[in-house]
């Protein structure tokens, strides 16, 4: 059985996108045995130009570099794209319609991961775009009829802040996995089912035994989801 190749989108950042690269490979030897590895495509960016575009909410260069990104990926011969980055699929129907290979979207996946679970109402966790803007929560309520819960204020601005400031650059401190945890605590008392890291990096900090209800790690469920569209 042939795999096929997957095109990474990654470096945003290349903490979590490393990570990518480890699941990808580890779930082919495991499905295929032996010396087998992931056939892949991996466009680093830097994450400092995409970061600043971020911050001064530029969103329409940022569309234009990641629809480059994808299309390369394309020409070099991608069958598929992923977005390594659950922030910059605020477009992900841009790229995907300016290429004629699949792009797996990874709210998609998460979602129906929840909904494979029976959850109607989960608590979100990522960088404040993510969170605060409606192009990740609502297609989860729109699509797939999830209530998504984020926490206050303050609490958003610690999520972001322990994202940028310390996972991307490799940091992992107790004292923030406490932060999260409580965090967490509070999403689940107001009603929240399950918890979705819906960021990359947060899977570097936060495992199933932080979480008390069901956690979606959205880097390995879009791994796997990859991996079962590059094994059919």
């Amino acid at each position: 059985m042939r795999c096929k190749t997957i095109g990474l989108i990654g470096g945003m950042s290349w903490e979590s996108s490393s990570e990518y690269y480890r699941l990808l490979n580890e779930s082919v030897r495991a499905h295929r045995g032996g010396l087998h590895s992931a056939p892949c495509l991996l466009l680093s960016v830097d994450f400092n130009e995409i970061a600043a575009l971020q911050r001064a909410g530029d969103w329409d260069e940022l569309t234009k570099k990641m629809i480059a990104c994808a299309k390369t990926l394309e020409t070099a011969g991608a069958e598929m794209v992923l977005i390594c980055t659950n922030t910059m699929h605020k477009m992900a129907d841009e790229v995907e319609a300016e290429i004629s290979i699949p792009l797996v979207h990874i709210a998609d996946v998460t979602a129906a991961r929840i909904q494979k679970a029976g959850l109607k109402k989960v608590g979100l966790l990522g960088t404040l775009y993510t969170m605060e803007q409606a192009f990740y929560r609502e297609r989860l309520a729109r699509s797939y009829g999830l209530e998504v819960l984020i926490p206050e204020q303050e609490e958003r601005e610690t999520v972001h802040r322990v994202i940028f400031s310390e996972l991307c650059l490799g940091k992992t401190l107790d004292s923030s996995r406490e932060m999260y945890r409580e965090i967490i605590r509070g999403l689940v008392e107001r009603g929240a089912e399950g918890i979705i890291l819906g960021c990359t990096e947060i899977m570097l900090l936060i495992s199933a035994e932080d979480c008390p209800v069901p956690m979606f790690d959205t880097t390995a469920i879009h791994v796997a989801a990859a991996l079962e569209l590059a094994l059919e």
